[in-house]
């Protein structure tokens, strides 16, 4: 299991973790908590869904919403960012996409943005075009795969 990994992972090289969350709505902190003993690495995390949550609990700029849209590399850096400047952790993951149903040309569903951030290091991005697999799928692929960013980030 991921989830087990990386806690023991993140064990091993003494690492906290924070999350920062839109479309999975806190899923990745429920697979860490989900493991006996998370508490010893998991800080805490941040459900974000709507805007104004990322501006006020993230501090992800206006700018960059109205510039980017939330579904943005740019807004998962400043997701990831600001969970790491708001909590004690060394490590902080961001998800934002569309889970579905629905989407856009432009923004379609299935697409989800990443952010991992470490204290001290540059933040990297990345973006994951699951496809309209159905809302729940794409939440479970999006976490399962936070989770395997963060395995890597600590590997």
């Amino acid at each position: 299991m991921t989830a087990t990994r990386l806690i023991d992972a993140a064990r091993a090289n003494g690492v906290r973790i924070v999350t920062a969350e839109s479309c999975t709505g806190g899923l990745v902190a429920g697979a860490l908590t989900e493991i006996a003993g998370a508490s010893d690495v998991f800080e805490c995390g941040f459900v974000t869904y709507s805007n104004a949550a990322k501006v006020n609990m993230l501090g992800v700029a206006g700018a960059t919403l109205d510039a980017h849209g939330a579904v943005s590399e740019q807004v998962a850096r400043e997701m990831a960012l600001g969970a790491l400047a708001r909590s004690g952790a060394d490590l902080a993951v961001a998800v934002t996409g569309i889970a579905g149903p629905g989407g856009s040309e432009h923004k379609p569903e299935g697409r989800v943005c990443f952010g991992i951030a470490t204290r001290g290091s540059s933040t990297v991005t990345q973006t994951v075009e699951f496809g309209p697999l159905g809302r729940s799928r794409v939440r479970a692929e999006s976490v399962e795969h936070a989770l395997r960013l963060l395995v890597a980030a600590l590997t």
